[in-house]
Parts: C-alpha cells; structure tokens; sequence
C-alpha cells in the first residue's frame, strides 16, 4: 500500500427499483435505458485512468455499469461487494417499514433476516484490507449502500459512517489519504 494509492467507488446507473427507492439488494434488476446512459458517461473520466484492479459486484446491473464505462474486460468479480442484504426489507421502500417499525433506519436497526451494519462492517474491512495490499489504484464497481459503508469504514467509522454520504446512481467517489490518514478526495461526482 502506498499513501498515493487511490480507490476509486463506482455506483451502478438507475434501475427500475433505485429510481423508486425499493432496496434492491439481492435482486438482479437491470439498468434502465438512463442508467446505461449514466455508465457510458462514466467511460470517459475513467479513461485516463490506469488501475492494478478492477472489482465488480456479481450483480448484472454493477457488471453492465463496468462494461459501458470501458473497463469490462479488465474486471474480476467481487463477492463482498455485493449490496447490503435486505432480507425481508428486500423491495420494500422505507416509507413502506416504517409503517410497522416507525424509527427504522439500515443503519441502526438492520434488516431481518439480512444484515445489519455490525455485519457490513466487517465485510468493508475484508476488502479494505484487500485493497490495502494492492500496488496501484484499484476501481470498485457497487452499490448505494454497500459502497457508502466501504467509504464509513475506511474512515474509521464502520459501516454506519455512510450514513452521512449521499450517492447518486452513475457517480464516482475517490477514497484515498492524506499523508497518512485514510481520507475522502471526491464524493458523489457526476458524469452526465
């Protein structure tokens, strides 16, 4: 790891379920049309990029993010990058849990039957530590959730620290340090 290190965190363009705020976790839900336009205007902010690695979630609408952004062929899929397990909250809205459980939030309650941010937590440290070996800048194809808790705990504050980050579909976030504190160099940057 050196402190010039980069790591760049990719979220996925608009699906059916993101534009409506259904949390898509294990769902396989296809881009829209205007997410596949999201993702192709990643390509060209990426493209003077030189990454060690490319990671992808296994989920359609990460992978199809990293072919139209360009960098498709250099990918490897990444288990732990999958999105945050929603279990029984799996398509639901907010609005719609807190009807039954009025104070609910991903991050201090969990989700039945899914994870809770103790859980992801630990998942963001396996890869950080991952990543933490890698000479080179590394890009990180994901999701809202999960991608928001990796950024909460490279800064030390576990998973719950994404909480305070807003995430737009087909935007770009760059982890990295400053000297030698892991810091946040962009956040939520649009393409399009």
């Amino acid at each position: 790891m050196a402190a010039s290190q980069c790591i760049w965190l990719l979220r996925h363009g608009a699906t059916e379920w993101s534009r409506n705020g259904r949390h898509t976790g294990s769902s396989d839900i296809p881009l829209l049309p205007e997410g596949e336009e999201e993702a192709k205007a990643l390509a060209p902010r990426l493209r003077g990029q030189s990454f060690a690695q490319v990671w992808v979630s296994p989920l359609q609408r990460a992978r199809r993010t990293c072919e139209l952004a360009g960098l498709g062929a250099q990918a490897d899929v990444h288990p732990d990058l999958r999105e945050w397990d929603y279990g029984d909250y799996e398509g639901i809205t907010t609005k719609e849990i807190r009807q039954t459980v009025p104070a609910w939030s991903v991050w201090s309650h969990g989700c039945p039957g899914g994870e809770d941010a103790a859980a992801v937590t630990a998942r963001c440290q396996r890869v950080i530590d991952q990543l933490l070996t890698i000479e080179g800048d590394v890009a990180l194809f994901a999701h809202g959730h999960i991608l928001r808790s990796l950024a909460g705990t490279w800064m030390e504050q576990g998973a719950c620290g994404g909480k305070h980050l807003i995430l737009g579909t087909g935007t770009y976030s760059v982890l990295g340090f400053e000297r030698e504190n892991r810091a946040l160099k962009h956040w939520n940057a649009p393409c399009h």
